[in-house]
């Protein structure tokens, strides 16, 4: 049976608020009353001493203002009885140090009987030597770890401001990216266009001893045509309607194949007509090379500075046009293709270009159509290889963490390694070219300045030329993984409504977004002022649902 509950005599003040002044207990009657503040921090619930927790007292009672010292009073009946407990804990014996020693004298006495007893001389001096830099290196590598993790984020600016006005459509996770896989057959060359001067093989005995200066090539042109200004693609439409469903470029393909590797900002306009699509870039930037993108360390975007993103971009481009050309023949011969340089206007210099307008069949009712690039030609065994030549350049070999001019004659797989490390994205995206214009070799170069604090002068230290495929291979760039990802945008695409969209990736998130955009958005009438940061559209938030790719296998690839 459960014990009977009997309510309390409970006082009632019909004067104001809380016990009158009669039904106040007798032993509370000349107790002080302490004002506090809400914001006041409270640091325990009660202190029966006021001394046991002084040591706390500039932690906990920071606004403290001895207001709480009115409490410290004994009732006069219960302090006969009160007895203070002491809760300190027992101190512990100080034998830290000694406990240390003693181990690592019992680590050393069983690695010199491992030894054979040899706890002397040389041998047993140069192995505590390795001992002490390998926890040397252990404590290099912890100290670093908290050195970045307290270290300030770099945050970069997006390609394009975006405005508040654009919806977004789809939200894809680059990470998604990576287990994609289709396969597409051989491709069909439509037409070929252009002039190809042959490869000077003197460059392939270059060494960083009998290195040569960069030339420049001011005078040659170099043309950046996007799709849709294309007068190729323009007139195999209207010759043939049906010649293609998608039209692009190999850089605009690249850069979506390549995308799960890309760590900077970058974004490719769409337009779909109909049944068709068009994948353009929307200013000359998408045209500059990156540098250090996918490096541990990134480098802060200083406008002032030689070794800012933006300069590097356009130091690693000036190069690249300029290499590309001095590696040629100078004695005029040239490989003709069947129809000249559809961008070259008489009485001017062209550089060494040829494009291949090729066409692959993603499925039954999508054709891809892209203009591929191609840089020389070269003599092997009687028969002529196509080429695409690509250059690194080295800007400042305490930043990188490699002397090219020390390492790269006998260790110039570390080299290789060191680039791929710190620009993944750019070699990927070149081999990609390569691997979608048909190319049978492409050939890299190393160019470093000639001072580090001269961005204009440079020097040519060694060639190398790889076989694409192979290549792909050696840098773990899947193919069938790269259409997976150009099939998964085509489609998504494919749904949309005729209009204009906007495919963005995002600068400091592995997330590419897809807006729509009006129709007159980056033409020449349209008035694109940069927005205040409070004023642009927030990305919305992250989502973790992957895209569906139509038709297409997912295979546990290896990651880009």
């Amino acid at each position: 049976m459960a014990a009977a509950f009997g309510v309390p005599q409970v006082a009632e003040n019909l004067d104001g608020w809380g016990p009158d002044a009669a039904s106040v207990p007798s032993q509370l009657e000349h107790v002080p009353y302490a004002p506090f503040s809400k914001g006041d921090r409270v640091g325990r619930a009660s202190d029966w001493t006021g001394q046991a927790f002084k040591y706390n007292a500039g932690r906990f009672d920071r606004n403290n203002t001895g207001g709480a010292s009115v409490f410290n009073f004994f009732h006069n009946e219960d302090e006969d009885s009160f007895h203070l407990v002491d809760t300190r804990p027992p101190p512990r014996p100080k034998y830290g140090g000694r406990r240390f020693q003693q181990r690592f004298q019992r680590r050393d006495r069983d690695e010199g009987r491992r030894d054979g007893g040899r706890d002397s001389g040389a041998g047993a001096d140069r192995e505590r030597q390795r001992r002490e830099r390998l926890q040397q290196q252990k404590r290099g590598q912890w100290n670093a770890y908290w050195q970045d993790k307290n270290a300030p984020r770099i945050v970069y600016n997006s390609s394009v401001d975006i405005r508040p006005e654009w919806a977004v459509l789809e939200q894809i996770p680059l990470t998604s990216l990576s287990k994609l896989s289709y396969e597409v057959g051989e491709p069909e060359d439509i037409t070929t266009c252009g002039t190809l001067e042959y490869y000077d093989r003197a460059f392939d005995r270059v060494t960083p001893k009998t290195e040569k200066p960069l030339e420049r090539f001011e005078n040659r042109q170099f043309y950046k045509v996007t799709t849709t200004d294309d007068p190729v693609i323009r007139r195999l439409l209207m010759e043939n309607e049906n010649v293609g469903t998608v039209f692009a470029t190999d850089a605009i393909l690249a850069t979506l194949m390549c995308s799960p590797r890309s760590m900077y900002s970058w974004d490719i306009v769409i337009q779909k007509v109909g049944n068709k699509l068009f994948f353009d870039k929307r200013d000359a930037s998408f045209d500059l090379l990156t540098v250090y993108e996918t490096a541990q360390e990134p480098i802060p975007e200083e406008k002032d500075s030689i070794n800012s993103v933006h300069s590097l971009s356009q130091e690693a481009t000036f190069i690249n046009q300029n290499f590309s050309q001095q590696v040629l023949q100078k004695d005029g011969k040239k490989f003709k293709f069947q129809e000249p340089n559809p961008f070259a206007s008489e009485n001017e210099e062209v550089a060494s270009v040829a494009y291949r307008y090729r066409k692959w069949k993603l499925d039954e009712n999508i054709t891809l159509v892209a203009r591929c690039e191609l840089h020389s030609v070269a003599e092997v065994k009687g028969s002529e290889i196509l080429l695409t030549v690509n250059a690194l350049n080295e800007f400042d070999s305490r930043i990188t963490g490699v002397d090219w001019r020390q390492k790269i004659e006998n260790q110039r797989g570390a080299v290789l390694a060191t680039e791929l490390k710190n620009n993944a994205n750019k070699l990927a995206k070149w081999t990609a070219q390569a691997l979608l214009s048909g190319a049978d070799q492409m050939k890299l170069g190393y160019v470093s300045r000639v001072h580090p604090k001269d961005n204009f002068n440079h020097t040519v230290l060694t060639l190398q030329g790889y076989k694409p495929k192979e290549f792909a291979g050696q840098i773990n760039l899947n193919v069938n993984n790269m259409w997976g990802i150009l099939k998964t945008v085509v489609d998504i695409c494919m749904k949309l409504d005729e209009g204009k969209y906007l495919l963005v990736k995002d600068p400091n998130k592995p997330t590419v977004r897809l807006y729509s955009v009006p129709a007159d958005a980056f033409e020449n009438d349209y008035a694109e002022e940069p927005l205040p940061e409070d004023e642009q559209a927030p990305p919305p938030p992250a989502v973790d649902d992957k895209p569906e790719l139509a038709d297409t296998e997912e295979k546990d690839t290896e990651e880009i």
